[in-house]
């Protein structure tokens, strides 16, 4: 995406780029959703003759290209890039970033998969790893080694919904020559842009709120640097782990509707972490909305809102945890998050079971909530009876 165009879409409101960067009418039918090119392969003009730059929809495709200026735009970069999984678009950046002998920093607190990546694929390579706390930024900085070549946070983390000063850990990045890549899954382009506050790198799982109606799933990255742009490009051309023609057209659809969403999302959040914070058998409630919340001031000064998502500990272990689970019915039993439909789950034996035993385990008390954009009542009476019984 050109300078002049990433300038004009910033001056726009930003619902106002969500539904219309990167959707131009179609120049043949004039249709104002862009359509889904469901095509592998394009007519050349003579050989290397291409019309509108496409020959081979691995390389481009035009409904991926418009999601890709979507997603350039909404987070205020020059270069998006769509892929089919959040954690292929992790894996098309690590290749891109590291060599065998780097270093990179993680958090502590994780999605499940990006610690398997790490652990289990990316050390294969040669590449090493170590964990800090990313709240701390002396802590970041502590853990820096002459091979650094990136820090890795997620703000709001996943499950326990920590929170990083973007901007501070950024300057430690720039003082060590490394990268700072942010995880903006929980919080989204709307509530939170990292570029904006010093990130070199913004990773989505489309999946979650980005397509919003758990019925995708894609990845993306978010870039200010044209030549890192182009070697991402290069990277995920020659990997192939693209972003499909209808998958792409879905994450374009959900996207319209983001804003409008996530301040549901967020207000109901508030409103059943502030229940669950008064709640006899809850003992403790994670939420950045929450003005007890250690990283309250951070997250209200690089946040819109607070977000959806809400974690609790319960009075009773392990076994309490998974039968308020087991218990919920308004609140679906099951993996992922970010869609309009509540969803509940346990983080220790579903979506964090790759992290135990190792300095990302999570409480086994902990119950992870995606909130909807139900009514908010029906899921404040739901959540009481869960815990009930």
């Amino acid at each position: 995406m050109s300078d002049t165009h990433s300038q004009s879409e910033a001056r726009r409101g930003f619902e106002t780029t969500a539904i219309h960067a990167g959707n131009t009418a179609d120049p043949v039918t004039g249709a104002v959703v862009p359509p889904i090119y469901q095509v592998s392969t394009y007519k050349q003009d003579g050989v290397g003759g291409l019309r509108g730059g496409y020959e081979y929809s691995r390389s481009a495709n035009p409904t991926r290209t418009a999601l890709e200026e979507n997603l350039a735009a909404l987070e205020d970069g020059r270069r998006g890039l769509a892929f089919a999984s959040g954690l292929a678009a992790e894996d098309c950046l690590l290749r891109t970033l590291l060599s065998p002998g780097d270093h990179v920093v993680i958090p502590n607190d994780a999605y499940g998969g990006t610690f398997r990546l790490f652990a289990k694929v990316v050390s294969r390579w040669g590449v090493e790893w170590s964990v800090a706390d990313t709240s701390d930024a002396a802590a970041v900085r502590a853990a820096l080694t002459p091979k650094t070549k990136a820090i890795w946070v997620e703000t709001p983390s996943n499950p326990l919904l920590g929170i990083t000063d973007i901007a501070a850990v950024a300057q430690v990045a720039r003082d060590a020559g490394a990268r700072l890549v942010v995880d903006n899954t929980f919080a989204s382009p709307y509530l939170q842009q990292p570029l904006a506050l010093g990130a070199d790198v913004v990773v989505h799982s489309m999946t979650k709120y980005m397509g919003g109606h758990s019925d995708v799933v894609g990845g993306a990255l978010i870039v200010n640097d044209e030549a890192l742009g182009e070697e991402l490009a290069y990277h995920q051309n020659a990997m192939g782990a693209v972003a499909g023609p209808f998958d792409s057209w879905l994450v374009l659809r959900g996207i319209k509707t983001l804003p409008v969403r996530m301040d549901r999302h967020s207000e109901n959040a508030t409103r059943v972490a502030e229940m669950l914070g008064r709640h006899p058998r809850v003992t403790k409630v994670l939420y950045p909305g929450l003005p007890e919340h250690p990283g309250h001031e951070t997250a209200a000064k690089q946040m819109k809102a607070f977000g959806g998502m809400v974690s609790f500990q319960v009075e009773g272990g392990e076994a309490a945890a998974v039968e308020v689970c087991n218990r919920a019915k308004l609140f679906t039993l099951g993996e992922s998050l970010g869609g309009v439909e509540s969803l509940i789950e346990h983080p220790g034996r579903m979506t964090h079971a790759s992290v135990a035993g190792s300095a990302l385990e999570v409480p086994a008390d902990l119950v992870r909530l995606s909130v909807g954009i139900e009514s908010v009542d029906d899921l404040l009476a739901d959540l009481k009876q869960a815990l009930e019984g």
